[in-house]
């Protein structure tokens, strides 16, 4: 078993081992009543919390799998689940899925009586090193993702590394976008693992990218300052997940937006060329794309713009100087970012 503590405030640990839902009962204790958020592919796997809680009144909601469940009426929905359940200050919620039901119930536990208890217990590679360690929680709405949202740190996260032997080769591939992304911004060694042979070094890939951003987070909680390197790849990815109605996995778009984030260093004479050759190698490596479609650039600029990173309008991006050495671009001139869009189109 190991333990990755996770600063705050407040703190809290996230338990990467096989078999980690054992550990449920220590971090619920206290709670009258339970309620379990989970994927609704994931019915039987949400049964195994009653199992570990047999002395604890667990309600069992299931929700769309995807970004379709973050929607400000299934919101509403948990909400009355909630008051029926009884659900109060000293109880909690248990959230089993991916990044789409931790989003989802971390916020409704963010906004229940002003917050209660969450345990996240992610069950995809993305949810398990990305969407479930931090904090953020959100829905999304018509003018785009996650603009409505709050930081709620949850109270565990419970990541079991047995889940990794049968996660289908699809969800594999849309969680390494965010495992890569550790890699380029922080951790060299990742990148070296994947290349070596992803799904031989699944365990310690976890573990170093979790690691890394328990150490961002616990170092910038609320995204103040440091915290914005874990956005590489999200401005673009944010928008084309947007165009794309949510039907193009969150880690294909951060893959594609990675790719543009290098080519615009390149062009603003922030990183040297090559990056984004990098970048294409290694993604293409374990099957994500590397480029999108023609004639989308206006649309996604317009997108780009309600990007929370966004100031005064004006937008800002997170980019490499080089392999692990994360920099900011400021309000980059439209025809700059044309012109990597362009490279993006092409490539």
């Amino acid at each position: 078993m190991t333990t990755i503590r996770v600063a705050g405030p407040p703190p809290y640990d996230v338990v990467v081992a096989p078999g980690a839902l054992n550990t449920l009962p220590s971090v619920v204790g206290g709670a009258r009543a339970v309620v379990v958020v989970a994927d609704a592919r994931l019915a039987e796997r949400a049964k195994e919390v009653p199992r570990q809680l047999p002395d604890v009144d667990v309600t069992i909601e299931l929700v769309p799998s995807g970004e379709q469940a973050k929607t400000v009426g299934r919101l509403e929905r948990l909400w009355e689940a909630f008051a029926d359940a009884g659900l109060s200050r000293s109880d909690a919620v248990v959230s089993v899925g991916g990044g789409a039901t931790t989003d989802l119930a971390g916020f409704a536990a963010a906004t229940w009586m002003r917050g209660v208890r969450v345990v996240h217990v992610p069950t995809t590679l993305l949810a398990m090193v990305d969407a479930a360690v931090g904090g953020k929680t959100g829905v999304n709405t018509a003018a785009g993702k996650n603009l409505v949202g709050a930081f709620h740190p949850p109270a565990a996260v419970l990541v079991d590394l047995d889940v990794l032997s049968t996660l289908p080769d699809a969800e594999w591939i849309n969680g390494m976008a965010e495992v890569v992304k550790a890699g380029f911004i922080a951790d060299k060694g990742i990148l070296d693992l994947v290349r070596d042979g992803a799904r031989a070094h699944a365990s310690e890939l976890v573990e170093r990218s979790i690691a890394m951003k328990a150490a961002v987070v616990s170092e910038d909680p609320t995204e103040a300052g440091r915290r914005e390197i874990l956005n590489y790849g999200h401005t673009l990815g944010h928008a084309i997940e947007r165009r794309e109605e949510y039907r193009m996995p969150h880690g294909h778009a951060v893959a594609i937006g990675m790719v543009y984030a290098a080519e615009l260093a390149e062009l603003s004479g922030t990183a040297q060329p090559g990056l984004a050759r990098s970048h294409r190698d290694l993604l293409s490596t374990v099957g994500l794309p590397t480029s999108y479609g023609a004639g989308a650039f206006d649309e996604l600029y317009d997108a780009m713009r309600l990007d929370k990173k966004a100031r005064a309008g004006r937008l800002r991006f997170v980019v490499l100087a080089d392999i692990g050495e994360p920099a900011r671009l400021d309000d980059p001139d439209r025809e700059l970012l044309a012109t990597a869009y362009e490279r993006l189109v092409g490539s």
